[in-house]
């Protein structure tokens, strides 16, 4: 039997609302064990062929091909292959703040990470072989990754058994607030805004975002606009305080500061980052944080 491990690692992930992490697949060698520890996003596995063992907390499972496990963040685990009939298996690990979201429309939560014997495995892995046969360097590698890992989450909402009113209904406000979020983004808009569109109140939303999502809805709108302004910056040739009155803030200074706390550049570094990457370090960078700052101290996002 012939043993091989191909992981693909990505490296430009962090400000996506939806990011594959890594993708590949693996004969494991007879006893090979990952763990016991933890990982930073989310990772699900299908067994393609031979055994293996699963172990959460407490819960030590067999399992063998057509299986799929899932691993959440920060949950401690440890998973090794047969000594006899080793498994292999393909995964793909994946993050951002759309991944949980998407997860509730399926079957896996923290109580239930395996799913046996699926009846739709020749799907799954022609999903898993499509984000893996689309990985690459460029910027549209990763933009296909993402589609294709669209395609799978959506797979496993439609194969979904579970159906739950309660959780299904916050689902969809979920969804309906990260719509009006994508809609009204470059306005200055408030999560009381938000909060009224979806015809909850500004409590109920900040408790089902922290239930479904693990962050507030201010942080959320807050990550959806420096995303968009990463974009902006890698893409275009707007001055950076174009760039902030676009994604909806109306102090420069602010936007930067904000920029600096959540990626932990500057938007000047980025740029020039993106420049330097792209091969194109002659083209100029226009725009300073300096350049930038002024206007009133209407951040765009409510401070409180």
């Amino acid at each position: 039997m012939e043993t091989f491990k191909i992981s693909n690692k990505v490296r430009e992930k962090s400000m996506m609302a939806l990011s594959v992490y890594n993708v590949g697949r693996q004969q494991c060698t007879p006893g090979y064990k990952w763990g016991p520890g933890v990982r930073d996003h989310f990772l699900i596995h299908f067994i393609t062929g031979g055994k293996g063992t699963y172990t959460v907390g407490d819960m030590r499972r067999p399992l063998s091909a057509g299986d799929v496990f899932i691993i959440f963040p920060g949950m401690e685990i440890s998973y090794e292959a047969d000594q006899d009939d080793p498994w292999s298996y393909e995964w793909v690990g994946f993050n951002g703040s759309d991944a949980r979201a998407l997860l509730n429309a399926s079957d896996f939560t923290p109580e239930r990470l395996v799913m046996e014997k699926i009846d739709f495995g020749d799907r799954l892995h022609r999903s898993l072989c499509d984000v893996y046969d689309s990985y690459g360097s460029e910027f549209y590698n990763t933009v296909a990754m993402t589609g294709h890992l669209y395609g799978l989450l959506a797979l496993l909402a439609e194969k979904a058994e579970t159906v739950d009113p309660v959780r299904d209904r916050d689902a969809e406000i979920i969804r309906r607030a990260i719509a009006f979020i994508d809609s009204r983004y470059s306005y200055t808009i408030s999560i009381e805004d938000v909060a009224h569109f979806v015809g909850v109140s500004r409590s109920t939303l900040f408790r089902m975002f922290i239930r479904y999502l693990e962050i507030s809805p201010k942080e959320y709108l807050e990550r959806y606009r420096i995303r968009k302004a990463s974009a902006l910056l890698r893409t275009t040739d707007l001055t950076i305080g174009s760039i902030a009155a676009s994604v909806g803030y109306d102090n420069g200074l602010y936007f930067s500061k904000a920029f600096r706390k959540m990626t932990g550049q500057s938007p000047t570094e980025c740029r020039l980052e993106a420049r330097r990457m792209g091969g194109d370090d002659a083209r100029p960078a226009q725009g300073t944080e300096e350049s930038a700052a002024g206007g009133n101290n209407n951040s765009g996002v409510e401070e409180t």
